[in-house]
């Protein structure tokens, strides 16, 4: 397993940006799928957004496409969502999750670990 801290996370009105940042310790963050995921206030966690290893493959959440990216940058073991255009429904405790197995994209939100997560709130 890897140790996940994210960072970036606030309060901020509807239509604004945040960037989100999740940091990655080990020396396996090249060989492994990343995700975001969103806790909203009283639901069940859901998922956000994906990357591949490589950076190369990405996929997102209907109801954030067109408005999040998710991004990795490899050498400095870090992840990135980048939030546009927020919504109040886009409030919650966004984690960051790992993969467990190199090379390979989990399914049905089976990552093997994942972060303290951060708070983002959206106000009308």
């Amino acid at each position: 397993q890897v140790q996940l801290v994210e960072s970036g996370g606030g309060l901020v009105q509807a239509g604004g940006s945040l960037r989100l940042s999740c940091v990655a310790s080990g020396r396996t963050f090249s060989l492994i799928a990343m995700a975001w995921f969103c806790q909203p206030p009283g639901k069940e966690r859901e998922f956000v957004a994906a990357i591949s290893w490589s950076g190369g493959s990405t996929k997102y959440a209907d109801s954030v496409k067109g408005r999040f990216t998710i991004s990795r940058v490899n050498a400095k073991n870090t992840v990135y969502l980048q939030m546009n255009s927020l919504k109040p429904e886009d409030t919650g405790v966004y984690y960051c999750a790992a993969g467990d197995t190199p090379f390979t994209m989990p399914t049905n939100g089976n990552f093997g670990s994942w972060g303290q997560g951060t708070q983002v709130s959206v106000s009308s």
